[in-house]
């Protein structure tokens, strides 16, 4: 079973615990109802955005969604331990596979961070949709060039330079349309 079926059933057996319909888990979250069906059955890819929305919904973390563990003590990820990734689209509407998430701290209980070494894909195309959820994000370059549209601003990073940004202003980051890029990028969101 792949990760972002997991996902989904994650979240809809979180929806279901909690006796929640996934209309009331649209009409919270702000999603439509066929995104929320669409993630909840593996039709598409979501992005963090609409998971982070769903997460604040079901009132657990995003992590929730995407390890079984819960350690309470330091956590260590080994280079070796970064197999089978978790595919993400960059939109909440596409379904295209565009960046493999690797999480460096799936089994430690009770962050309210998420940091992840993030395999981004050459992009497809120039018409981004941006989106916006609560927290923070930074973002490191670890390889190739990325480009980050922020609000009316463009910022152009490569092998390197960081960025650190609130989340809440509308945003989309993707690679250089010719070579993909890789990044460390940590995820801060209230809970």
């Amino acid at each position: 079973m792949s990760e972002s079926i997991k996902v989904g059933e994650k979240i809809q057996s979180l929806r279901e615990q909690k006796n929640i319909t996934r209309e009331e888990l649209s009409e919270r979250s702000g999603l439509s109802l066929e995104q929320v069906a669409a993630i909840e059955e593996n039709a598409t890819l979501p992005s963090l955005a609409p998971l982070i929305k769903i997460a604040r919904v079901l009132g657990v973390r995003l992590g929730t969604f995407l390890d079984d563990n819960d350690e309470l003590g330091p956590v260590v990820s080994r280079k070796a331990d970064k197999t089978g990734g978790i595919s993400f689209s960059n939109s909440g509407t596409e379904s295209r596979k565009s960046m493999e998430y690797y999480s460096l701290a799936k089994s430690k209980a009770g962050r309210h961070i998420e940091p992840f070494v993030i395999q981004v894909q050459p992009c497809a195309e120039k018409d981004f949709i941006l989106s916006s959820h609560e927290g923070e994000e930074f973002i490191y370059v670890l390889g190739g060039k990325i480009e980050i549209n922020y609000g009316k601003e463009i910022y152009l990073l490569e092998e390197g330079d960081s960025i650190f940004y609130d989340s809440i202003v509308e945003h989309h980051v993707h690679a250089d349309c010719k070579e993909g890029a890789k990044i460390l990028a940590v995820v801060y969101t209230p809970f």
